[in-house]
């Protein structure tokens, strides 16, 4: 696969995404976006959470609400044709890809084409951030983040990717918080 071409597809799909969520929902005040991948690899989401929307749940898990991506009031939404189309190509790639001609499954090939497709990711949002993209649109810094369904990253790489997205106040909300439960 083509990661540089597909790094590219992301960000194009990310701009829209978050542009969209402006468009509809900035009067609920964006505080966090965030893409999402699954352990399979076959996916590339994209979340949106509001201030307002964190009025609505429950004060006693308001961190985890704050910086669950899944659990974001505007989970997959935003560039819906981009994002299904980057997760087809991702798709066809496994299928081809994913075992070797033997039938035996190609850990290896595997491991690498998913660490790849995760740091693509990353990579995406470190760029518009440092770029400035999403505080142009909202006004503001933003929490950013890279999560993965089902998934747990080691600490220490959770650590690295909050620092990477983030160097405002939320990242040493999440620090914090990581501290309570990691």
């Amino acid at each position: 696969m083509n990661f540089e071409a597909l790094k590219q597809e992301i960000e194009v799909a990310t701009k829209k995404a978050f542009i969209e969520m402006f468009e509809n929902y900035g009067a609920e005040e964006i505080y966090g976006f965030a893409l999402y991948s699954d352990e399979g690899a076959m996916t590339v989401c994209p979340s949106t959470n509001t201030l307002k929307h964190l009025t609505t749940v429950d004060q006693n898990y308001l961190t985890y609400y704050t910086f669950e991506p899944a659990e974001w009031k505007y989970e997959m939404q935003g560039a819906a044709r981009e994002f299904d189309h980057i997760s087809k190509q991702l798709r066809t790639e496994l299928e081809k890809n994913e075992f070797l001609d033997n039938g035996e499954y190609n850990e290896a090939w595997f491991a690498t084409f998913q660490s790849q497709l995760y740091e693509t990711c990353i990579g995406v949002l470190e760029k518009l951030k440092s770029e400035d993209f999403f505080k142009n649109i909202v006004g503001k810094d933003i929490f950013l983040m890279f999560t993965v369904s089902e998934y747990e990253f080691e600490t220490k790489d959770l650590k690295k990717i909050i620092k990477r997205l983030n160097n405002n106040t939320y990242k040493t909300k999440y620090l914090k918080w990581m501290k309570k439960w990691g």
